[in-house]
């Protein structure tokens, strides 16, 4: 792993719940992560009852960055932190789960590109998560003043960026 990142192991949890649709007879959402569990090398039904089930569907590593710790500070300042799930559905019947991020910048770069065969949703955060990335970001945050870009005039520009009509 890069100097300046780190990652914790979560299982994602997904259910399956059947829909009254005949084009779409279930629906797909990830329902939750979990720290401290075993990695689990097979998806595995935890939970079943009429018309939904629960599975833990993979152990995927969850990573941070010290170049996106502003996601995760704002992230983490929000009421209910979240972590962001990409699931992808392959030739399988079970969806694969593609990603897993805190970043919250990261999370909607992907649901901008994301297809009709991806699922990008949140979860809530656990609290050992939470506390991780507290540490993490106190350890790795550094601010940014802003600055304005300053324009340059357009007479000020080379003769090259202009539109060839307009060149002098």
């Amino acid at each position: 792993m890069p100097a300046g990142s780190e990652s914790i192991a979560v299982t994602v949890v997904v259910e399956r719940r059947e829909t009254a649709n005949r084009w779409q007879p279930s629906v797909w959402h990830p329902v939750g992560v979990v720290v401290g569990t075993p990695p689990i090398s097979e998806p595995r039904v935890v939970h079943r009852a009429p018309g939904v089930v629960h599975y833990q569907l993979a152990t995927v590593p969850l990573s941070a960055h010290r170049g996106e710790t502003e996601g995760y500070k704002r992230n983490l300042s929000n009421s209910r932190p979240k972590v962001y799930l990409l699931l992808r559905f392959d030739e399988g019947a079970l969806p694969v789960v593609a990603l897993a991020t805190v970043c919250p910048d990261e999370a909607l770069d992907y649901l901008d590109s994301a297809d009709a065969e991806e699922i990008v949703e949140p979860v809530a955060m656990p609290e050992a998560v939470a506390a991780w990335l507290s540490g993490f970001v106190a350890r790795h945050h550094v601010d940014r003043p802003f600055r304005k870009r300053k324009r340059k005039a357009w007479k000020d520009a080379p003769s090259s960026a202009a539109p060839p009509g307009l060149r002098r």
